[in-house]
């Protein structure tokens, strides 16, 4: 950020890099004009158009290009204020940006960066100080119960990181009211409690994001001094985090082990797309996923990876038994948005197709999913998509958009999880785990 005076609000850009579930914070230096060793996000003046402007403040100042490994994920509304030490009002507009890596390099603006959990933004005793209304212009593109609803471009585990941060960010605010306030655990409980049960009905067929939040509130309902108030909360809720995006690690991790040869899959799993890309395949076949096509985004992806060297074919997903039956694939590796405890499995439609072909010409099926994807509930609810992707003409036709479908457990050989190679019949075991963290309870 340039320094400049101007009698007129003045009009700047702080962008929010996101990996892992922390962001990007940036200690300013010597070199700028304004908030000299405060810390805060990419930011600038806001020259000309503010969305344009912050693509290239973060060229700038990380070295990072968007649409390369940094892609929007929310704009907010602008926070305006007055700086009274400065005599200046200023205009922020909050960006939040999801990053694929934390190499960055600085620019002369700054001398210090590190990848944190925004809430240290709030912590009292953090040595960090934040440049003036940091918070307030984080909260305007943080994840909400509302953007999690809505959200139709990512999986389920990703959504699942996405509630716990709002859990946390909630959790945080609470904490830090405390100065305030005063402490009142049980009254915190229950207002983080009721969050947390909103986030459970935000997707209610994600079994995933329910057991994360489920283990969270449980560990934080245990806590050694037994209040449950928001800083058992908040520190449940990181923790969670951290073993959530670990258990994701090591189910790649399991999974590309197993990955040698011709490879056939559909849709977008982060986890299957990580084992893929550690793995050894020799060739790899993508399914189209219609309607939002995500398989020809990750078919992408796979070509223009550095770590990937082998050929790979997209195709529609009409074609998939055709292709199974003329190419010479060796195994089928598809993610979960769901495991039933029976073992059947909730996925993109087009999986249950799939694996059928699969069994037909006796090719392996592996579903790659961490064990909190495993539902403790039978009954799953099928997501459907708008009418409008299958038919948006004036024929009084009924339209059927089923986004998700069901695989058989006698379809698949085996999952892959965090914790090795189980059978169907060990899901049990899985699902008694789970089932005790549902009874974290009501204060």
């Amino acid at each position: 950020m340039h320094d400049e005076t101007a009698d007129e609000p003045t009009p700047v850009v702080t962008g929010f890099l996101r990996n892992r579930g922390e962001v990007l914070l940036l200690r300013r230096s010597d070199a700028v004009g304004t908030y000299t060793g405060q810390w805060g996000g990419v930011s600038g003046f806001a020259e000309g158009d503010p969305d344009a402007q912050i693509r290239t403040e973060i060229r700038e100042e990380t070295g990072l290009e968007v649409d390369d490994n940094v892609s929007l994920a929310r704009s907010g509304r602008p926070v305006r204020f007055e700086d009274a030490d400065l005599g200046r009002e200023w205009v922020v507009h909050p960006y939040l940006f999801d990053c694929e890596t934390r190499d960055i390099e600085l620019s002369a603006e700054h001398d210090v960066f590190e990848w944190l959990s925004p809430t240290v933004i709030l912590e009292a005793d953090d040595d960090r100080e934040p440049v003036p209304e940091l918070w307030t212009a984080y909260e305007r593109v943080a994840p909400t119960v509302r953007s999690i609803t809505a959200d139709s471009e990512h999986g389920a585990a990703s959504l699942s990181i996405r509630a716990l941060e709002v859990l946390r960010d909630r959790a945080a605010i609470a904490t830090a009211e405390r100065a305030e306030f005063g402490t009142n655990p049980d009254g915190e409980w229950d207002e983080l409690a009721a969050l947390a049960r909103q986030l459970l009905e935000a997707r209610p067929s994600m079994a995933v994001l329910r057991n994360r939040l489920n283990r969270v509130m449980a560990g934080a309902a245990d806590d050694s001094d037994g209040a449950g108030g928001a800083p058992a909360v908040l520190e449940a809720a990181r923790a969670g985090i951290e073993r959530a995006l670990a258990a994701d690690d090591d189910a790649a991790a399991t999974a590309s082990e197993r990955i040698d040869g011709s490879v056939a899959t559909l849709s977008r799993s982060d986890t299957v797309l990580e084992a893929l890309r550690e793995g050894n395949p020799s060739r790899v076949f993508v399914a189209e996923s219609r309607p939002a096509r995500e398989g020809v985004a990750v078919a992408e992806e796979l070509a223009a990876a550095d770590d990937l060297d082998c050929p790979v074919t997209v195709h529609t997903d009409a074609a998939v038994a055709h292709v199974l039956s003329r190419e010479a694939v060796d195994r089928v590796v598809v993610g979960a948005d769901t495991i039933r405890p029976d073992g059947a499995v909730v996925n993109k439609t087009g999986t249950r197709t799939l694996t059928l072909a699969a069994a037909r010409e006796g090719i392996p099926v592996s579903v790659v999913a961490a064990t909190d994807k495993v539902s403790t509930r039978e009954a799953v609810n099928l997501e459907s998509g708008d009418r409008s992707a299958v038919y948006d003409g004036d024929a009084p036709l009924d339209v059927l958009n089923p986004t998700f479908d069901v695989t058989p457990a006698d379809c698949i050989d085996e999952f892959v999880t965090e914790r090795g190679v189980l059978e169907a019949a060990e899901i049990d075991n899985v699902v008694a785990e789970l089932r005790a963290f549902e009874e974290w309870p009501d204060r």
